[in-house]
């Protein structure tokens, strides 16, 4: 168990056992009170707990509060929410959650799981060590690529397995999407100390009533679709750990239902968010695409930006509330600026900025994948690629290569036909929600190229086509290479290699005023300087990035 960060904050209420509370707490951090090998006790506070570290049991104890959005006053209560909180947490961390225990005796004199009548409850959970926080561990440079897609599978995995039940009443609706988004800024609107940002708050208020409206419809029909599921809540960097080199999501929210019962696209909001305000835009950009490549839910990716502004607005609510609990210095300080960084991210997401539509163009081998990944990571794009959504929507598992190589079906003129008006319907959906999307596929007749072009020209938006190119020899290399390993969603062989260059269509003069040709006979790793793909920027702003009239929520 590491310092579990706020999920949200308020002045509150401090009932009258807080003083009990505070005894307890002192008396608990008695290292004879937790056996022989305990050499000390760590006391970590939040806003609604106390944990204590005892070096291989952690015990979170609630405080007294009544805050609005929970109410821990009573003992009743405290021991109803421990044991929400073990039951929701040992979802995603059965290894940390080991149980909930009675605190007997007296405030000053306490006994864990001893007997007579309780004095409080606490979740007992397996300790862990502070610098394995993803948060500490993406300061020191050592949250790698690896751990990020890790991270997407298993929040991926999580959504899949909470699907089907239906929330409780309220969860989810636009009206309440609405009060919560709203609250925020409610909040933060008194704490503004001039002018200026007094406007800040208006400007976002004013952003958030506009695009909620539009998007009302949507966040309805997903309620409906069964998007809204029992999430984990409060899904930033603080809340997780790699352990033995994976991740471990630990600490949702128990104590209220409708911040739980939320869109899975709120939920991983909060990821995206908080990776980019920690300068790492790049990761941010994988956790979405191997989320959303999991999942398949592109179709969500309209309401993806107004919850981005929300889950920044959160944070600056919560930077302001901590700063109001201490005393005017240094502390209070810094965090104001840090509300000032969140409200200034939140502008950022509510501000149009310019997307592109951009299909890759090249037989099998030729890098499409490989290269687009790593342009989606430069420019912050959303990929959609046609080998998955092929096997998507066939029912066919991602990796399964044998079968479905067999299977004529997925390959057949009419499959392939069905594929890329599956993905043009998708990337429809995306761009016109205003982001840089990326479609990965071979492309290799003019017809599928007119008809993305002519998708782009509906939107107008830039419309690119990335060609790549490679010697027969090394596309040979590549293909070979990657049957060995069986880790891509291509079913490709050497036989569909050699049948694409009997039957490719290529590039005709009109298209080439929008191709950027690639040639990937070198080494892969120089693309990954940005100046690599200076010729891409620059055809991404041949045309006016304006969404079209009838396109939702222009994003990010």
């Amino acid at each position: 168990m590491a310092n579990p960060a706020p999920t949200a904050a308020s002045a509150g209420t401090l009932m009258p056992g807080t003083g009990d509370h505070d005894r307890l707490v002192a008396a608990l951090a008695d290292p004879s009170l937790h056996g022989p090998d305990c050499a000390g006790v760590a006391l970590l506070e939040t806003h609604i707990s106390s944990v204590l570290l005892t070096g291989t049991y952690a015990y979170k104890i609630k405080k007294p509060v009544n805050l609005g959005f929970l109410d821990f006053s009573t003992l009743a209560a405290r021991h109803h929410y421990c044991e929400q909180e073990l039951r929701l947490n040992r979802r995603l961390a059965p290894e940390l959650y080991l149980g909930v225990v009675a605190i007997t005796g007296t405030p000053a004199a306490p006994v864990i799981g001893g007997d007579g009548p309780p004095v409080d409850y606490a979740v007992k959970m397996r300790e862990f060590a502070q610098h394995d926080l993803a948060s500490r561990m993406l300061e020191r440079g050592e949250l790698l690529p690896a751990h990020i897609d890790a991270l997407a599978g298993k929040v991926a995995a999580f959504h899949a397995a909470i699907a089907g039940a239906a929330p409780p009443a309220g969860c989810g609706t636009p009206a309440t999407i609405r009060s919560v988004a709203l609250a925020n800024l409610e909040h933060l609107r008194p704490c503004m100390a001039t002018a200026a940002e007094h406007a800040v708050v208006d400007r976002l208020e004013a952003w958030t009533r506009q695009q909620h409206a539009l998007l009302a419809p949507m966040f309805d029909a997903r309620r409906a679709e069964g998007f809204v599921r029992e999430c984990h809540g409060d899904l930033h960097l603080g809340n997780i750990a790699v352990i033995a080199d994976a991740p471990v999501i630990f600490d949702c929210i128990e104590f209220n239902d409708a911040m739980r019962w939320i869109d899975v696209m709120s939920e991983i909001a909060f990821t995206v968010m908080d990776l980019q305000e920690r300068g790492r835009a790049d990761l941010a950009c994988r956790f979405l695409n191997a989320w959303l490549e999991h999942t398949g839910d592109y179709a969500g990716v309209p309401v993806l930006r107004f919850y981005l502004v929300y889950r920044a607005l959160v944070r600056a609510k919560i930077a302001q509330l901590r700063a109001g609990q201490l005393a005017a210095g240094a502390a209070p300080a810094a965090l104001v600026r840090e509300r000032n960084a969140y409200l200034q991210l939140a502008q950022a997401y509510a501000q149009p900025e310019a997307a592109a539509l951009i299909v890759t163009h090249g037989v099998s081998g030729c890098g499409k994948t490989a290269l687009s990944g790593v342009l989606l990571e430069q420019i912050g794009a959303v990929r959609i690629r046609t080998d998955v959504e092929r096997k998507r929507s066939f029912g066919v598992p991602v990796l399964r290569h044998e079968a479905a190589a067999d299977d004529g079906r997925l390959y057949s003129a009419e499959a392939g036909r069905q594929t890329y008006e599956r993905v043009r319907r998708l990337a429809a959906a995306v761009a016109g929600a205003g982001y840089v999307t990326i479609v990965d596929g071979a492309f290799l007749q003019r017809a599928q190229r007119d008809a993305f072009r002519d998708l782009a020209a509906r939107l107008r938006l830039p419309f690119v086509i990335l060609a790549f190119s490679a010697t027969l020899a090394t596309l040979r290399q590549r293909i070979a290479l990657r049957s060995r390993r069986g880790n891509d969603a291509s079913d490709a062989d050497l036989a569909v290699l050699e049948q694409q260059l009997r039957t490719r269509e290529v590039l005709t003069a009109d298209e080439a005023s929008c191709a950027v040709a690639i040639d990937t006979e070198g080494a892969l790793e120089s693309m990954h300087s940005p100046h690599a793909w200076h010729a891409v920027l620059e055809r991404m702003g041949h045309a006016r990035p304006a969404p079209a009239a009838d396109v939702a929520a222009p994003g990010r």
